[in-house]
């Protein structure tokens, strides 16, 4: 069999493709052979993360809530000590 593609340029034929017979295995075999997932060791991290968290996160609405009012009353005292050491060790670690 032969197909002819005017100006496209395609394939001129088509043919001898084999299809592999599906091997007949055992019935029990296959019911209990399936496909497998696995997920790396940094999503199921974060999925953990995720589940841990869901209770924290109205701790953190709270807080966040609390430290935009002390902002906006110009009260909000930081804490130094701790900025400048977290500021060095992500310039020093890149963390």
């Amino acid at each position: 069999m032969s197909i002819d593609y005017i100006g496209v340029g395609g394939p001129g034929q088509i043919g001898n493709l084999k299809k592999n017979p599906k091997v007949q295995g055992d019935k029990a075999t296959e019911s209990t052979t399936g496909d497998k997932v696995e997920f790396s060791s940094v999503l199921q991290d974060v999925n953990k993360a995720q589940a841990t968290s869901g209770g924290s996160d109205a701790e953190r609405t709270q807080r966040v809530a609390e430290l935009k009012a002390q902002i906006k009353e110009g009260s909000y005292q930081p804490d130094l000590q701790k900025v400048s050491s977290s500021l060095l060790q992500f310039l020093v670690e890149g963390k």
